[in-house]
């Protein structure tokens, strides 16, 4: 047959009814735009009805974090609002596996870091004393948390292997939350962070915390309370006035601790460990939760402008000040600490010193996804696999 011409003129093929191959992709390229820009914007409607739901849960991180352990540094009323830190979401790590995880829709996970911040800055260059995960079902209100010892060997988040708490020193909330993502299994995307000196400020605010002190504790309590307030020549001794600078505990038992008593009763690691000490904290964080659950919204107010200067996270002040009111419909139902009691140990892991072994990296996680989400039958990633034998052949454990 001789060759025609006409019959690859694309005005010819369209003119004879035959679809055009370019004009096929062309459509087929819009539909995709049209669905790419149909997700973005479903996206975007998600994002804002999950935003108020989500200051609303983040209001439990406030009251959670004024039971930190407390700093040693004088207390003193801050003047300035918030602090900013924003979390670019895109470069949070979630372990492989764990967005699809069933077990954790329905539940919020926050970190609370409490840190030493003698300068009132509150992002990396700090090592983060107090490090709590705070799990809150969405349709109950039921909080759990599990508080992460603060010298647990663990990934830093950067494949490096230390004491937990040098996350934040090194990288701020990003890669304390990384850490923990990667190490725990989680899906962390939240946390607030508050210096230590913001809490003897709020628990004032709130009217004090009934704690039962023991017999055992009143000294160390006292000591902490004189370091805090004192004067010191050699900053290692510290003097105080007793009556005007602190009021001194003089009793074991039940009782109201103000803001200073309480702070000093947080960071008491002389009786008994680090474990106690955590377990302290967490007393002192659902006695605030009580406070805060009865009482009105000036009064919650006043307790949250108290610790402004000591906060950061992502949201606006009105923002949480208007939403204080809803903080009765939470619950804290269980706590506890990880590495768990029946797997950890305590050791020298080479030039890090001495630190909390997860014994099993991999079970611990089993025993956390249980513990915050009821979840019986988890299996751990296959990075939390790699980190767990890298703990076992660094620690011998």
């Amino acid at each position: 047959m001789a060759y025609d011409p006409r019959r690859d003129d694309p005005r010819r093929v369209r003119q004879s009814g035959a679809r055009n191959p370019r004009d096929d992709g062309r459509r087929r390229e819009d539909a995709r735009r049209r669905e790419e820009a149909r997700r973005r914007e479903e996206a975007r409607r998600r994002k804002a009805r999950k935003k108020k739901r989500k200051i609303i849960l983040l209001i439990i991180e406030i009251i959670v974090l004024i039971g930190l352990a407390g700093g040693a540094w004088m207390i003193t009323r801050g003047t300035t609002s918030i602090q900013k830190i924003n979390i670019n979401e895109d470069d949070i790590v979630i372990n492989e596996t764990v967005a699809q995880n069933e077990s954790l829709k329905g539940y919020r996970n926050i970190a609370l870091f409490g840190v030493d911040a003698r300068n009132k800055s509150l992002g990396k260059g700090n090592r983060s004393d107090t490090i709590i995960i705070a799990s809150i079902n969405e349709d109950t209100g039921d909080v759990r948390l599990c508080s992460v010892f603060r010298d647990t060997y663990l990934n830093l988040g950067n494949d490096t292997y230390n004491k937990c708490n040098a996350a934040y020193a090194k990288g701020g909330p990003e890669q304390a939350i990384n850490m923990l993502n990667m190490n725990l299994d989680l899906n962390i995307t939240d946390y607030v962070t508050v210096g230590f000196s913001g809490l003897a400020e709020v628990i004032d605010a709130l009217g004090g915390v009934t704690i039962d002190v023991k017999e055992n504790e009143i000294v160390h309590l006292n000591n902490y309370q004189i370091s805090m307030v004192g004067k010191s020549d050699d900053e290692e001794n510290f003097y105080a006035t007793e009556g005007k600078d602190y009021i001194a505990v003089k009793n074991a038992g039940e009782q109201k601790l103000n803001g200073l008593q309480a702070t000093a009763y947080c960071r008491i690691r002389y009786v008994g460990d680090d474990f106690q000490r955590a377990e302290r904290q967490r007393t002192v964080i659902a006695k605030c939760l009580e406070i805060a659950k009865k009482s009105n919204p000036k009064e919650l107010a006043s307790a949250y402008n108290s610790v402004t200067s000591y906060i950061s996270t992502s949201l606006d002040s009105s923002e949480i000040i208007e939403l204080l009111g809803d903080v009765a419909k939470y619950n804290i139902v269980a706590s506890d600490g990880f590495p768990f009691e029946t797997n950890r140990a305590t050791g020298k892991v080479g030039s890090k010193g001495s630190c909390v072994i997860p014994v099993n990296l991999e079970q611990n996680v089993v025993l956390l996804q249980e513990f915050l989400f009821d979840n019986k039958d988890y299996v751990p990633s296959e990075q939390v696999k790699k980190y767990s034998e890298k703990v076992s052949s660094d620690t011998g454990h």
